[in-house]
């Protein structure tokens, strides 16, 4: 069907000023470019410019899954409690979870996501091996009550999301299906225009063991990568660290107590030392769901990270300030020598070669040098406790790895049993046994995706949209209203929307420059221009809006030519 829009039919308010409250380029530019409005923190409305490429970009996704056997269906956000309290997430989801209660005094939630409502759909229809494996999807609303909405869609509370879950009798199939999601979710990224990098990842609330993370590449994205050019990558919350660590000391050394008066930070003790801050032990305090103190002992130049340590003591929590003294033990001075008894001792590996430990004394304004273990602890896990950083050695090939940062526009997910086993929904194998499904999860945010490409494609002019996914494929610029220019605009707008292009025409009563300034705001892909001047020489001028390249072409061929630039655009984002 051919798209022949107005811009004085379109409800299209452009805005001149910045606003405020944007604080990074693509919200900046869907407000000044009237193609979303704030309705509350993290609350978006769409106008239609904006509706446009939310549509564009769900389409490329329908495809997507389609081409790869998924089947779309709807389902809706708000959830009963008592599939989340089946499957064990109502209690630990955390305050992102947006619940109420109907008249009647039953508990709902809005749905973040649908594991439970898919699950609880599926386990009394699917009953045998040989109707396996399925996959379904929907593209819906979610909503997470986020704590600090930020970054206009990047970060928002309600959102369009694309989500899918598959159904296997074998982990064979799931992982042929996982693999097949993760090939569309990389098609997908090429037909956005995205630049971007699987990466390794943490499967957070979801769950699951196996998860891979889809970044597009930004300065503004929230989450940071490890790469290398060999080819891996991963968020670093997830990334193996393998740290270049050289030890100051590679003989034992005699225990020494060192007296440290108000001596707390690691930055204070390599001073008052005169020490690198890397030849320092950091000892961090924790503790177990029962009751257990945890000491987590790294580099003192690195950073715990919480989801490896929470990986290797699941449930633990780090000591809040008021915990110290219960336990017995000091902020600012803490150390495995000398630990309370029964304390689970965890010590980043890459301490293993270290002969001579500074650590704190656990007691106040004192640290100790020449530790080791067996003087005065025992290690109970060595683990790979740190954050990764730029440096550290790849885990694929040794080299050292480089960091981005990313936003995260798609994750795939192994979800094994997780859901399947709490919740009871089962199938009969080839045996007649009861067996749980093995399940997978597959989303796309779809309005981040929109934001990252915003992120990656404007420039000091304004949106410079890939024509996958912008809102029309080209802008018919007549330069002034007259009975010369007025009627070759016009055709040229209908003969375009007659060959199948998306056009609009700027038929208001506005300014050249106004409207070459709104053109290029709203990021049309192509502009077709139409002056006096240049109709006095049979010509119109063509810009193409990602290279600022303008030509000029016989009236007759403009149709020809645009179809003809538009027609390779899509291609070279489609990969073909």
């Amino acid at each position: 069907m051919s798209v022949a829009l107005r811009m004085t039919d379109l409800y299209a308010p452009t805005l001149k000023e910045e606003p405020a409250e944007a604080e990074v380029i693509s919200h900046r530019l869907l407000l000044r470019a009237g193609m979303m409005r704030k309705a509350a923190a993290g609350i978006y409305t769409f106008l239609p410019l904006g509706y446009r490429s939310v549509r564009k970009v769900e389409q490329i996704v329908r495809e997507e899954m389609d081409a790869i056997g998924s089947q779309e269906m709807l389902m809706p956000i708000v959830q009963p409690a008592e599939l989340w309290q089946q499957s064990g997430r109502w209690d630990v989801y955390g305050p992102e979870l947006a619940r109420l209660n109907d008249r009647q005094g039953r508990e709902f939630c809005l749905g973040p996501t649908h594991e439970e409502i898919i699950t609880a759909t599926i386990r009394d229809e699917l009953r045998s091996y040989r109707e396996l494996p399925v996959s379904l999807y929907q593209i819906n609303m979610k909503f997470r009550d986020e704590m600090r909405p930020r970054f206009g869609l990047l970060r928002g509370r309600e959102f369009i999301m694309k989500d899918a879950y598959s159904f296997h009798a074998t982990q064979e199939s799931l992982q042929e299906h996982y693999d097949a999601m993760a090939g569309a979710y990389g098609r997908i990224c090429e037909r956005l225009g995205l630049a971007w990098r699987p990466v390794a990842a943490d499967s957070g609330q979801i769950g699951g063991s196996v998860t891979t993370e889809f970044m597009a590449l930004a300065e503004s994205g929230e989450a940071a990568l490890v790469y290398c050019d060999c080819g891996y990558a991963a968020n670093v919350e997830a990334a193996e660290a393998i740290v270049a660590y050289e030890p100051k000391a590679t003989t034992s050394q005699p225990l020494e107590r060192v007296h440290t008066p108000s001596v707390q930070t690691i930055a204070e003790l390599a001073a008052f030392l005169g020490v690198d801050a890397r030849h320092t032990v950091k000892t961090m305090a924790a503790r177990t769901p029962a009751g257990k103190l945890v000491l987590f002992s790294l580099p003192g130049d690195r950073e715990l990270n919480p989801l490896k340590a929470e990986g290797i003591v699941p449930g633990m929590e780090l000591l809040a300030e008021e915990d110290f003294e219960r336990f017995g033990i000091h902020r600012g001075f803490l150390g495995p020598v000398g630990a309370p008894e029964g304390t689970l001792i965890v010590v980043d590996r890459t301490l293993k070669a270290e002969l001579a430990w500074t650590v704190g004394a656990n007691e106040p304004d004192y640290h100790l040098t020449g530790a080791l273990p067996g003087r005065g602890f025992a290690i109970g896990v060595w683990a790979d406790l740190v954050t990764a950083e730029p440096g550290d050695a790849c885990p694929g090939c040794g080299a050292a790895l480089q960091s981005a940062r990313g936003i995260e526009v798609s994750q795939v997910f192994q979800l094994g049993t997780k859901y399947s086993t709490s919740m009871h929904a089962t199938f009969t194998d080839e045996s007649g046994a009861e067996q749980p499904f093995i399940m997978g999860c597959y989303g796309v945010g779809i309005t981040r995706s929109l934001a990252a490409v915003i992120e990656q494609h404007n420039d000091e002019h304004g949106i410079v949209w890939p024509v996958s996914v912008a809102p029309a494929e080209v802008a018919v610029l007549p330069l002034s209203s007259d009975d010369i220019v007025t009627p070759v605009a016009e055709r040229l707008w209908h003969e375009l929307a007659q060959a199948g292009v998306e056009t609009v025409i700027d038929d208001r009563d506005e300014r050249a420059g106004v409207k070459f300034a709104d053109a290029d705001l709203i990021g049309w892909p192509f502009q077709l221009v139409v002056g006096k001047k240049s109709l006095a020489e049979g010509v119109v001028e063509i810009k193409d809006r990602s290279t600022g390249e303008r030509t000029t072409v016989a009236v007759d061929a403009a149709v020809a030519a645009l179809a003809d630039l538009i027609g390779r655009a899509k291609s070279a984002l489609a990969g073909t």
